[in-house]
């Protein structure tokens, strides 16, 4: 069976931007496995960062569950994923062990660190995938596969810079819209720190409007999810797709 794994940052991370892929690809016959870089500690005014992190490792094991996906461990605390050698040596033993055909993750530029951090974490984790000599924690097999790496969307579809990222390829969601309330509803603790932090009237709603900002882009679909296809050099064959080739019918190559 073919694998996909879902990498971004923090729990609800994956829900926001990628989700709808995610159960598209278990409907195509993909084993889904689904990662949370950092654990969510700093996501709460009201509990301490031990307590916040146990709340969020719950809720996450909980929304990965609920599309039939592997759960992976966090690796470090919030606003602590750097690009650093300990992170990548962890990171690249779970990709080998998993030995996935396509990764998604975040855009390489994001409204914050921890997220383009975790890209760039990604994306070389998967590079050193079949390097002997590219030691991991704990130590793991090299694996040959070929694999695409495809990047979502930056959090409000703006780089740093303000700038809007049109995405390459455009992702059906709208009849997944319930489904992926329901999965992100999982992440209960994120409405009050959501509401307070970042000005939210609801976390749910801003998904929907996220979504169906980008669908109107596409002039196709009415809520999409958007990507990006990294360079193949060092991963794959420069015609390999396979996004493209899963989900036939619900995807749009802009």
């Amino acid at each position: 069976m073919k694998t996909a794994f879902a990498i971004c940052a923090h729990p609800d991370d994956i829900e926001f931007l990628m989700s709808g892929t995610m159960m598209r690809l278990a409907d195509a016959g993909y084993q889904l496995h689904y990662m949370n870089v950092a654990n969510g500690c700093c996501g709460s005014t009201t509990h301490s960062a031990e307590e916040t992190a146990h709340i969020r490792l719950k809720e996450s094991r909980q929304a990965a569950e609920f599309i039939g996906a592997t759960f992976h461990e966090p690796l470090c605390n919030d606003l602590e994923v750097f690009y650093q050698q300990e992170t990548l040596e962890q990171l690249t033993a779970v990709i080998r062990t998993v030995a996935p055909e396509i990764i998604l993750t975040h855009s390489p530029t994001d409204y914050m660190e921890d997220h383009t951090n975790t890209c760039r974490l990604a994306v070389t984790a998967a590079f050193c995938r079949g390097m002997p000599n590219y030691p991991t924690r704990p130590p793991v097999p090299i694996t040959t596969q070929n694999v695409t790496l495809y990047h979502a969307q930056p959090y409000s579809h703006y780089d740093p810079l303000g700038k809007f990222i049109r995405p390459d390829y455009f992702v059906d969601v709208s009849d997944l819209q319930k489904r992926k309330q329901d999965m992100l509803s999982l992440h209960a603790s994120q409405k009050q720190w959501l509401d307070e932090s970042q000005g939210l009237d609801s976390y749910l709603k801003t998904m929907t409007d996220l979504d169906h900002q980008l669908g109107q882009v596409s002039n196709k679909m009415d809520y999409a999810e958007g990507w990006r296809k990294h360079l193949h050099l060092g991963f794959c064959g420069p015609e390999d797709d396979p996004l493209l080739d899963a989900l036939s019918g619900f995807i749009f190559q802009a």
